[in-house]
């Protein structure tokens, strides 16, 4: 990158920026240190990041990485002779000072010769991540071992299976693409993973309303027929109808959710139906919960984000409703595929609509594939309603019934009116 005098003081001061901005942090962890008993505060953080910067632009005037590279090396061994003083004299066996000393460099560095946007927002998430370490390890302390093989295991899914996986079409319609289809399987696991932690950051209370939010993001099925079989013990029956509402509620939420993110044309024709039938049944959930009384050791139906068993059952079952949608739109149009589409949400809502949306690519209008969305997750509150009637006592399912006529006959309105003012 070559720099005038006016480019080059620009890019020096950010280097200098970046250095005060995680010496502020660094610095204010320990003011409360006697004067020279620390190695690094805010003053040494700014100088770390203006001599990063000063070396790469001397590096570019010589030509050559050579001068950059010592300076890294001579800033490095000079900073961890002195941190390894304070940690003999401290008994610490930290090393994220030395390690922040270093990225700092390193960003000041790249803030001259690379790119400087890139290099002032690591230079944030560097501050942002050490000023967030009591966060973090509240956060870790809280987290059960289950929820961190979770993660793992969503890390693993993402950057090996996503890695590995070839992005083309395997079958002669079109329809099965391992690295897409696995795609979206890591994205519906992470909604489900991002929604169970946020549930998990309001509290460790075991109630009715935890328990109905946290199960709709993992599977709505699932927390419908596990709160159904609760119930028939006779107690809490209208409260667990309640959280099986809100369960409802947020599978919708979810719709929209995955709408929004991969098939954004479809949502203005999604949202008039979807979001009032949601809206309906949060609010029939609050009334069944209102007098709701906290059930201490509840056993939520989300105690695991995710599973990696249904997970692949999940792969498999998208995997084969799109190559079997594919096939029928070649074969028969895309009525068939929209007919499959939705039949699959009598066991799957996410399947279905993320098959529903794949379909736009493949010739069907928005308006089909959002009425299929819609179709889709009526006809999962349909299957779930069922189950609710032959798992548990009328006292649960009735309310849950209604709720749910409720919410359709709010979607349906919500639809119409939609189309009567496009019409217009």
């Amino acid at each position: 990158m070559d720099l005038n005098s006016e480019g080059l003081a620009f890019h020096i001061a950010l280097a200098l920026a970046i250095g005060l901005l995680v010496g502020l942090e660094r610095g204010w962890r320990e003011r409360d240190a006697p004067e020279g008993s620390r190695t690094a505060g805010f003053r040494t953080f700014g100088l770390t990041g203006l001599f990063g910067g000063l070396a790469a632009a001397l590096s570019q005037s010589f030509g050559g990485g050579l001068v950059l590279s010592a300076c890294l090396f001579a800033f490095a061994g000079v900073f961890g002779a002195f941190k390894l003083r304070e940690a003999i004299h401290d008994g610490d066996f930290s090393v994220t000072t030395a390690i922040a000393a270093l990225a700092v460099f390193a960003l000041g560095a790249m803030a001259v010769v690379g790119d400087y946007r890139i290099a002032a927002a690591s230079g944030a998430t560097v501050a942002a991540l050490l000023a967030s370490k009591t966060a973090l390890h509240g956060f870790l302390r809280h987290l059960s071992w289950v929820e961190v093989r979770s993660a793992v295991l969503l890390g693993a899914m993402t950057m090996i299976g996503l890695s590995l996986l070839p992005n083309k079409a395997v079958d002669p319609w079109g329809g099965f693409n391992p690295w897409e289809i696995w795609f979206l399987t890591v994205l519906t696991a992470t909604i489900s993973y991002a929604g169970y932690i946020a549930v998990r950051l309001l509290g460790s209370v075991r109630g009715m309303v935890v328990s109905g939010l946290a199960g709709g993001l993992v599977s709505s099925t699932a927390t419908v027929v596990a709160l159904a079989r609760a119930a028939a013990d006779g107690q809490y029956v209208t409260e667990r109808a309640g959280a099986a509402s809100l369960a409802c509620m947020v599978s919708l939420l979810r719709v929209m959710a995955l709408t929004a993110l991969l098939g954004v044309s479809v949502l203005p024709e999604v949202l008039p139906a979807l979001l009032p039938a949601a809206a309906v049944l949060g609010m029939i959930g609050a009334v069944l919960l209102a007098k709701a009384r906290p059930v201490q050791g509840q056993p939520g139906p989300a105690g695991n984000p995710f599973e990696f068993g249904p997970l692949l059952l999940f792969a498999a079952f998208f995997g084969l409703v799109s190559t079997a949608g594919a096939a029928l739109s070649d074969q028969f149009g895309s009525t068939s595929a929209v007919a499959a589409s939705v039949f699959a949400g009598l066991f799957d809502v996410d399947v279905a609509t993320l098959t529903s949306l794949r379909l736009v690519d493949h010739g069907v209008s928005v308006t089909m594939a959002a009425g299929a969305v819609c179709a889709a997750a009526g006809l999962n509150a349909l299957a779930r309603l069922v189950l609710a009637a032959v798992l548990g006592p009328a006292r649960f399912w009735l309310p849950l019934g209604a709720a749910t006529l409720a919410a359709f006959g709010a979607g349906l309105a919500g639809f119409l009116a939609w189309q009567g003012f496009a019409l217009v």
